[in-house]
């Protein structure tokens, strides 16, 4: 068994044993190759950046080079079983059509991303007046990928105004699994949604 974030093994764990699988912003490989070792999945990434890339063409993983805020036009209507947007959410520019297109693409999508409502947050820019580097947001303003800033509750919000189903969420802090206050405590929040 590979060696997971938290995050990362609880998208494992929600994945069913065969199923189809797009990874949207799949990084350098891990969980898709987690995925195929451990569930046996048909998967397939898609990634902007060419050094990770490398990486999952090494690993022998099919991965395509593109860029998700041009939309899935490619892919017809509930082609795959998962879509995964993990740590990728907050990192692209049209978060809306993105998440429109991965649930018209997906049976079911996995979104996971960094709570930006924790009590550190909160105390290094309410206290300090900086803006926020944590464990789980660890970049200066200067050089970070995430263009959105959301939390927990802010998502939970977003699905419910625009009829998107929250199946099952899960919130996760340094090394466990947060269960009450995610949105003060939990770093990351990993939610399995689906049309309404």
């Amino acid at each position: 068994m590979m060696e997971l974030r938290l995050d990362q093994r609880c998208i494992v764990d929600l994945i069913t044993p065969g199923a189809s699988v797009l990874d949207l912003g799949c990084g350098d490989g891990n969980l898709l190759a987690a995925l195929a070792e451990e569930k046996q999945i048909s998967g397939q990434g898609i990634e902007i950046d060419d050094d990770a890339i490398m990486r999952c063409v090494a690993r022998g993983l099919n991965v395509f080079h593109d860029d998700i805020d041009r939309g899935l036009s490619e892919y017809e209507d509930r082609s795959f079983d998962f879509v995964v947007l993990n740590q990728t959410f907050q990192q692209v520019r049209k978060p809306v059509e993105v998440l429109t297109e991965a649930l018209r693409v997906g049976v079911r999508v996995i979104v996971g991303f960094p709570n930006f409502a924790t009590l550190a947050t909160r105390f290094q820019l309410g206290i300090r007046g900086r803006v926020p580097v944590t464990p789980s947001l660890p970049y200066e303003w200067y050089d970070t990928p995430n263009l959105h800033f959301l939390s927990i509750l802010d998502f939970i919000d977003y699905c419910a105004k625009r009829s998107i189903r929250i199946e099952k969420a899960f919130y996760f802090g340094a090394r466990k699994r947060i269960r009450i206050f995610p949105n003060a405590l939990a770093r990351v929040g990993v939610f399995l949604v689906t049309k309404g």
